[in-house]
């Protein structure tokens, strides 16, 4: 295993600016107000021969144990618990504060190795800070501007030579392109960060009844049955009218690109709750995207009804989502963790299905026998002549038909064979891109 880098501080230090800018990407949410960051969030840095993983933590006052603020504070001390290294940010505007005094505390009473980190001290701004910064008792601070880049360098020499000092494993992070990306969404309080924690096995993100707790993604990889899985917990999307607070577009702006970077998406419903059109637009953007999808519905030991309720889920699926096919519908409990099994042999069954290629030959057979059953129209009194098909990607399955007039083929006649190649093919819950193109003339040029 790598070694761990926790960033730990007060809130509005710039952990998070910190973070985005040793890993290279803005993945981490940043905003001016505190109270930004919840769950911890995972990233591997590889700097020269030196890799490590470097965790992202709340900014914590002092709540009680049982509110929100409380379970935020759980997860930094697990954090510095998890860590091999801590780095303490300090804001070197305001310089050193009682909060930071109980940081430090905090981790000095860990036992674990610490750095100091005096950010925006950009020119002389933090010089105060730095020199303050040696009451804490650690080694010397390292002044830095995370915003504009300034001591970024000089920070990760200082974590390579910690991490080697102290013998920790600090190989290169091992190649992930071939984990399956699969990402829980879904509305607001319909379990996904519960789901997220059973699936793992630990308190990973924090939970609770409080609508839009989850603000970040949260990545973390993980194997399930020997097969290696990057599981992403996303915050809640809500119809986009109803979305005015700045931090909750950056959430939704961000679960939508963690479901363009999946493989598949686990449709997450509340059982207990009808479903809604937020629901269908979900699957929609998940199909558009052409991910694959897998639709769950938690909650289920709160359904009485639970026939009556499967059914009417399956027929509203269907009936929103015909060009989706029939997509798996799974039941589960995440708090109680039933029916985790049967929701990841869906998932597998799904990823299978986006990935497979067909051949050309069972491709031009299938053709004959769909054109037999149900001939194109005629457009302008003229035949449309479908020649061949193949399929030339996947991940979705893409396919190209080549017709005479590939322009007249009328688009409920296009329907008609993608749902045809759905069913014969068994690539339900899957999106298929059908393009056209026109068949060479082999006499054209002659």
């Amino acid at each position: 295993m790598p070694a761990t880098v926790a960033i730990v501080g007060r809130p509005n230090v710039g952990k998070s600016t910190l973070f985005n800018r040793l890993i290279g990407k803005k993945i981490a949410l940043v905003d001016s107000r505190p109270g930004v960051t919840r769950d911890r969030r995972e990233a591997m840095v590889d700097y020269g021969y030196v890799s490590f993983k470097l965790v992202d933590t709340a900014g914590l006052e002092e709540p009680t144990s049982s509110s929100l603020g409380g379970r935020m504070r759980s997860q930094t001390q697990t954090a510095i618990y998890d860590a091999n290294l801590v780095l303490v940010v300090v804001d070197g505007r305001d310089g050193l504060t009682p909060i930071d005094q109980h940081y430090n505390d905090m981790v000095r009473r860990s036992g674990k190795n610490a750095l100091i980190v005096i950010n925006k001290a950009e020119g002389f701004a933090g010089e105060s800070a730095r020199l303050e910064a040696y009451s804490l008792g650690f080694d010397d601070p390292i002044a830095l501007s995370a915003e504009h880049g300034d001591g970024i360098t000089d920070l990760l020499d200082r974590i390579a030579e910690l991490l080697g000092q102290n013998d920790v494993e600090t190989a290169r992070s091992e190649d992930a392109n071939n984990a399956i990306s699969l990402a829980i969404v879904g509305r607001p309080n319909t379990g996904k960060s519960t789901l997220f924690n059973t699936l793992i096995g630990e308190n990973r993100v924090i939970t609770g009844p409080e609508p839009g707790v989850t603000h970040d993604s949260v990545h973390v990889d993980w194997n399930y049955n020997k097969r290696r899985v990057r599981l992403v917990d996303t915050a809640g999307l809500r119809r986009r009218p109803r979305v005015t607070d700045p931090i909750e577009k950056l959430s939704s702006e961000d679960s939508l690109q963690a479901i363009r970077f999946s493989s598949v998406g686990i449709l997450l419903l509340d059982a207990t709750r009808p479903i809604a059109r937020q629901d269908l637009t979900i699957a929609e953007h998940i199909a558009s995207e052409g991910r694959a999808i897998v639709i769950c519905a938690n909650k289920w030991d709160q359904v009485s009804r639970k026939k009556a309720v499967n059914d009417a889920l399956v027929q509203q699926m269907d009936r929103a989502l015909p060009q989706l096919g029939t997509i798996p519908l799974v039941t589960c409990s995440a708090l109680h963790g039933h029916g985790i099994e049967a929701l990841m042999g869906a998932v597998f069954s799904a990823y299978e299905q986006w990935g497979r290629h067909l051949s050309t030959a069972a491709l031009n057979r299938w053709l004959e026998a769909a054109v037999g059953r149900h001939p194109p129209p005629l457009t302008n009194g003229r035949l449309i002549k479908l020649r061949y098909i193949a399929q030339f990607a996947i991940r979705p399955p893409r396919f190209t038909l080549f017709a005479n007039r590939p322009k007249a083929i009328p688009d409920t006649y296009l329907r008609y064979l993608v749902n045809e190649l759905r069913t014969s093919f068994d690539l339900e819950g899957v999106p298929i891109r059908l393009l056209t193109r026109a068949s060479q003339n082999p006499y054209a040029n002659n």
